[in-house]
């Protein structure tokens, strides 16, 4: 079991992990493609017990073991949720169900009672809890209340935004509420090209926000959020990558992430497809077509370490079933635990043991392909 306790270390000492254990931790991606400060990490181990650490060993092993045995083993409870706190967001980027305004599920907001008594249930277990599903989670009034809630449960706390809601009295509520990581999409670095994919965006706005959390956050003298910089690589920005970490050094952002981009129209090809195949999750074939990068495995890590909440309780299997098509269980209805453990759950790790490729929600998946950069 030396190798179970070699991949737990990972996140207590991933800056000087050895390169092996490295690539065993993003090949796991357990650790969301994080890079970690020495800030990061030290507020990162803060936070771990020993309750913690044993239920990701569990995980791990259930998980390796299933690989091994080609039979679904299930042990320990999520260690990475992500809960939803709204469906609704002020853009209308065309490869979002939130922004196309596509979704066949209903549309709210988290309640914060709910999300309490969700949160009493898992934070003795939970590892991350990323803020963020579909929606602008800025939009939910209670947003930074649910935040502070969870981190005084003592919870690395995560939340994706589109950054345009970061006026200067959210931006100092955003360091009061505990969080520690923020990720900002920036997706172009002129307007002319940002709002190509971020429709009806406005960058200044983001800029200006991300400025404000900057100065907030030395007014403060907090060491947190780690604030990112992520950057969707799509064709008519490729050519910006090096401006966009000009500009993050000029305002003092933490961190760049470039991420390749999910299209939903790529097999004859798609005006959003990066020119450089580094950036792409897609392959060009010889006649034109497009495929995948990645080849669906019998296998997928995000059904044994997360699970996904959506703003009225529905718990789906991963970030794919954005329409909630799947659903494993109503946390309003029942526990988590009893959820993970239940018969559908159960079935639906068996389907992907058995054969993955003709579950719908994967066949887009990212799984075993390159996302981050």
């Amino acid at each position: 079991m030396s190798w179970i306790c070699k991949l737990a270390k990972i996140q207590i000492s991933i800056n000087s992990a050895t390169p092996r254990l490295r690539d065993s931790a993003k090949k796991l991606n357990f650790t969301h493609n994080m890079k970690y400060t020495p800030t990061d990490t030290l507020n990162f181990i803060k936070k771990l017990t020993l309750r913690k650490i044993g239920n990701m060993v569990l995980v791990i092993s259930s998980y390796y073991l299933t690989k091994y045995l080609k039979k679904p083993i299930q042990w320990g409870l999520p260690f990475t949720i992500s809960i939803e706190p709204t469906t609704a967001c002020n853009l209308k980027c065309p490869e979002c169900p939130s922004g196309l305004r596509a979704f066949t599920r209903p549309t709210g907001n988290l309640k914060e009672d709910f999300f309490r008594k969700t949160i009493d249930q898992i934070h003795q277990k939970l590892l991350y809890l990323i803020f963020y599903f579909q929606g602008e989670p800025y939009i939910n009034p209670r947003f930074l209340e649910m935040v502070r809630y969870a981190h005084n449960q003592g919870i690395y706390t995560i939340t994706s935004t589109n950054g345009h809601f970061l006026d200067d009295d959210n931006a100092r509520q955003t360091i009061e509420s505990g969080l520690d990581r923020i990720i900002i999409s920036l997706d172009g670095t002129t307007q002319e090209v940002y709002e190509q994919y971020r429709k009806e965006g406005k960058l200044d706005k983001v800029i200006e926000g991300t400025k404000n959390l900057v100065k907030w956050k030395k007014l403060l003298n907090s060491k947190h959020p780690h604030i990112i910089f992520q950057f969707l690589v799509v064709k008519p920005n490729e050519h910006q990558i090096p401006e966009v970490y000009r500009l993050a050094k000029e305002i003092g952002v933490d961190e760049v992430k470039l991420k390749t981009a999910q299209v939903y129209d790529y097999l004859n090809g798609n005006s959003l497809i990066p020119d450089n195949p580094k950036y792409s999750r897609y392959l060009k074939n010889g006649d034109n077509t497009y495929s995948q990068k990645n080849v669906l495995a019998n296998h997928c890590w995000k059904l044994w370490h997360s699970a996904v909440i959506t703003w009225d309780g529905t718990v789906v299997p991963c970030c794919f079933d954005k329409d909630a098509t799947h659903e494993m269980g109503n946390l309003k209805q029942n526990s988590l635990k009893d959820i993970w453990q239940q018969k559908s759950y159960n079935n639906f790790r068996k389907r992907i043991v058995k054969s993955r490729s003709s579950i719908d929600i994967c066949a887009n998946c990212s799984e075993g392909c390159k996302v981050w950069s």
